[in-house]
C-alpha cells in the first residue's frame, strides 16, 4: 500500500535532492514538496530538511505559519529532520547573538570552537589525508564516520562507523543524553543524530551519502512506529 511523504519546502535547503533520493528508495509512494499546512497534516510521514542560517529559517517558517504544524507532526507521525532540520528542533542557537528554535527537544546549538579543533587523537577524521595535529577547518565539510550510540530502526543494515556527508559550522548540545542516537568526531565529539519516539534527525545529509544514506532513507520510509 502506498503512502504519502511530505518534504517541508520553506525556501531553504536542497530539497530537490532529498525528494529524488526518496523517490529512488520509495518509487511507489507519493513524495512531494510543500509549504502547505493542510498537506503536511494529511501526509503519512514528514521530512524536515534545511540549510543556511537558523534565524532566516525560523523567519520563513513563521511567515508560512508552519511552526505549529511541524510541532504537531513531530509529536504524532514518522518524522525525519536533516541538517538544519535537526538544529531547528532544539531550544536555542548561538547564531547571530541568539536565535530561538522550535523547542521540540531541549538543548542549544553552538558553534565549533575556532582554532581549537585538531585532528590529533581524533578517532573519526573527515579525511584520511588530514595531516596529524592539523587545525581542522570550519565549516565541517566532508565525509565523517558516525558512531551509532543506540539501536534504532533507522540504523538497520548500516554498519557502525559508516561514513556520511556533512556541511555545518554549528552542532547540538542536548540536555537529555537519552536522545542521542549517533555521534561523530571533528576534533571534538559531537552529536550527529537524535531519536525520540517517532522522531529521528541527523546533522549529516543522507541524500548526499550514497549507499548508506539511501539505506537510512529507505529505513525511514519503512519505519513502523
Amino acid at each position: 500500500m502506498s503512502q504519502s511523504i511530505a518534504i517541508v519546502d520553506y525556501g531553504m535547503g536542497n530539497v530537490r535532492s532529498v525528494q529524488k533520493a526518496l523517490e529512488h528508495v520509495a518509487p511507489n509512494d507519493k513524495i512531494f514538496l510543500t509549504d502547505n499546512a493542510d498537506l503536511i497534516n494529511d501526509a503519512d510521514r514528514l521530512v524536515f530538511p534545511g540549510q543556511g542560517a537558523i534565524g532566516a529559517c525560523m523567519q520563513k517558517l513563521n511567515e508560512r505559519q508552519l511552526v505549529d504544524v511541524i510541532k504537531q507532526a513531530a509529536d504524532k507521525k514518522p518524522f525525519l529532520g536533516i541538517c538544519l532540520g535537526l538544529q531547528l528542533l532544539f531550544d536555542h542557537s548561538q547564531e547571530n547573538g541568539g536565535v530561538q528554535g522550535l523547542s521540540i527537544l531541549a538543548g542549544e546549538i553552538v558553534h565549533f570552537p575556532k582554532n581549537e579543533l585538531h585532528s590529533q587523537g581524533a578517532s573519526f577524521v573527515v579525511t584520511e589525508k588530514t595531516p596529524t595535529n592539523s587545525t581542522l577547518k570550519i565549516p565541517h565539510m566532508g565525509w565523517n564516520k558516525v558512531k551509532q550510540t543506540q539501536q534504532h530502526p533507522l540504523w538497520h543494515d548500516i554498519e557502525d562507523n559508516a561514513r556520511f556527508y556533512s556541511v555545518h559550522s554549528y552542532y547540538v548540545k542536548q540536555d537529555d543524553e537519552s536522545v542521542v542516537a549517533g555521534s561523530s568526531d571533528y576534533g571534538i565529539d559531537f552529536t550527529c543524530a537524535v531519536a525520540k519516539d517517532n522522531l529521528f534527525a541527523v546533522q549529516f545529509h543522507p541524500e548526499k551519502s550514497q549507499h548508506d544514506g539511501l539505506q537510512l532513507l529507505k529505513n525511514f520510509v519503512n519505519w513502523d512506529i
